[in-house]
């Protein structure tokens, strides 16, 4: 598959070749739901805790006898029957991470990729160089390849700190590194925009 090469003024100054094995592999809708349902256990801290009986202040003394006041009987005012008591079968801290074969979530991370490039979703630009962070730089970069208002997500080959900041105040730009690209950050976009450099670091590591 062949994709137009676009420079920061939005240009085509050539094109460039996606590699099969990770833009033109099968769709398998399911594992890559089953990755993205992974991935999002796997970010959650699990440390939500409620009090039970036994850790709420209270107890002693019997809150009243047991016969004779017309309410129901209670031994203890931390019960869950009583307002301020401990909650039962409140949540506890747990691991919510869960594990996936490596071979799998390959698989499913070549299926987000070809799914975006069959949609016409992949766009490769020319290394991004800004002597300082600006963002309405970037705004203008976004602008003239035809961007403003899609979700996109960057790819870069490495973090150049310049280009990073002149990201981060865009409420529609994510970036992430080749190497680290997943399921989750490119089906939650629009568009992928893959720098020249981090193309050639994706086919590296996941083609070799």
């Amino acid at each position: 598959m062949q994709v137009s090469l676009m420079n920061m003024a939005g240009e085509t100054v050539g094109e460039v070749e996606l590699q099969d094995a990770i833009f033109a592999a099968p769709v398998n809708e399911p594992l890559m739901h089953q990755a993205l349902v992974r991935q999002l256990a796997n970010a959650r801290l699990g440390t939500h805790k409620t009090k039970g009986r036994s850790e709420v202040a209270g107890g002693g003394r019997k809150p009243w006898r047991q016969k004779g006041t017309g309410r129901a009987r209670q031994g203890s005012n931390t019960s869950p029957l009583m307002p301020g008591g401990g909650r039962a079968f409140g949540p506890r801290p747990r691991d919510y991470r869960t594990d996936m074969p490596k071979t799998q979530r390959r698989k499913a991370l070549t299926s987000a990729l070809s799914l975006k490039a069959s949609e016409q979703a992949v766009s490769v630009i020319e290394p991004l160089r800004f002597d300082v962070p600006k963002t309405s730089a970037m705004a203008e970069v976004i602008r003239k390849l035809g961007l403003t208002g899609k979700k996109a997500l960057l790819v870069l080959e490495t973090p150049d700190e310049n280009v990073v900041k002149s990201c981060r105040n865009l409420p529609n730009l994510r970036t992430t590194l080749a190497h680290q690209v997943n399921p989750y950050e490119l089906l939650n976009c629009d568009v992928v925009l893959v720098t020249e450099a981090g193309l050639e670091r994706m086919k590296k590591v996941f083609v070799g």
